[in-house]
């Protein structure tokens, strides 16, 4: 079919998600933490995990799955460390939560680490270091989530796509920012395949017999039912680097279940022993780091900045003229859908239509 897309402007947009969250009983200011998370991504043009999960969260709100009300507690704190218990609430405002106290910590003391456990879908991770970076400092963040790659040389899904961000500021006005699943491509892109009703590329994904499969839709549900596994960073078996990217998957698992002692691997799959839809129960890990407890803010910056140029500066392969740092991409992106609006498919404009139906929230009118 053809693609009908239409673009709705950021600000409708941000406006309509804070009061579909307010209205399913999300108070109102975190309603407007999750909004700017989840705009954040569509404004990076990761449409993955913006406006196009938002008929997910909604859906996981009513049936339970996610608490509207986000109650938070402290299991353990020291001056630079604490150990959060999400209580199964809004994961983006947990995880706003964990990195300002990691943030804080990371002020007084040079550094700073909080480990959440019984979290949920918190969008996307780069967001967080962005939080750092505004305050000068250096951040990371990782999460697991549900079972979605295989180990290298297995078939199952075991690990979540694990990601892994880190973000630092530099002397140029766009900041260093790397944000990547640590497997080759993420859930979230499967379902923008999908909703645009497109294949997925050969390469990505395998079934049981180790072979790769590319039916967007076939794929989604055999990844529910773990007959379907994404493969890690690196592809299949070992020869081109497969095990790194398992490797470094695991890695993400550790920290976002042994530091807290959370749920791991098989046991968030949202799904209980009987196959009743259940909380997802997933793991953040946030680390802070202030530049200043090092060296001076504006010596680090220089040296970064020095760093990225000189890579973007380097000999360039042939037909190609532009070397790019994480997060330029995205930065200049950002200019892009501020001007000419989210851009919204056929399948993600009934999504939006459907729940602001639902909710009665009439007084929005979108371009579709």
């Amino acid at each position: 079919m053809a693609e009908q897309t239409a673009y709705i402007p950021v600000d409708l947009m941000h406006r309509f998600m804070v009061d579909v969250f307010h209205k399913m009983g999300v108070p109102r200011q975190e309603a407007e933490i999750i909004a700017e998370i989840l705009i954040t991504s569509d404004l990076r043009g990761i449409e993955s995990h913006g406006v196009g999960r938002l008929r997910m969260y909604y859906d996981r709100i009513k049936q339970g799955r996610i608490l509207a009300q986000t109650k938070l507690t402290i299991v353990k704190e020291t001056e630079t460390t604490a150990v959060l218990d999400g209580g199964f609430g809004m994961g983006h405002v947990v995880a706003h939560r964990a990195m300002e106290m990691a943030l804080d910590k990371a002020k007084a003391f040079g550094m700073g680490a909080v480990a959440v456990r019984n979290s949920t879908h918190f969008g996307i991770a780069g967001y967080y270091p962005l939080m750092a970076i505004k305050r000068d400092m250096i951040g990371l963040t990782v999460t697991n989530a549900r079972p979605s790659i295989a180990p290298t040389f297995g078939v199952e899904p075991m690990l979540g796509t694990n990601p892994i961000a880190f973000g630092c500021p530099t002397d140029e006005a766009c900041p260093f920012l790397f944000d990547g699943a640590t497997s080759i491509t993420q859930r979230g892109k499967i379902e923008v395949l999908d909703r645009a009703e497109k294949p997925t590329p050969a390469g990505w994904i395998i079934d049981q017999e180790g072979k790769s499969v590319t039916d967007s839709a076939a794929i989604l549900e055999g990844l529910t039912k773990s007959t379907n596994a994404l493969l890690p960073l690196g592809g299949f078996g070992d020869h081109m680097g497969g095990h790194k990217g398992y490797g470094l998957a695991t890695v993400v698992e550790l920290l976002s279940a042994a530091l807290q002692d959370g749920q791991y691997l098989r046991a968030i799959t949202g799904f209980d022993e009987n196959g009743k839809p259940t909380f997802l129960g997933v793991g953040h890990f946030f680390l802070a780091m202030d530049i200043e407890h090092f060296v001076p803010v504006a010596t680090f910056k220089r040296v970064a900045g020095n760093i990225l140029r000189d890579l973007r500066g380097s000999v360039k392969a042939p037909g190609h003229d532009r070397i790019y740092t994480a997060n330029e991409k995205e930065w200049e992106m950002e200019k892009v859908v501020r001007a000419q609006g989210i851009p919204a498919n056929a399948n993600l404009q009934k999504d939006v239509a459907y729940v602001r139906a639902d909710l009665g929230l009439t007084n929005y009118e979108f371009p579709f």
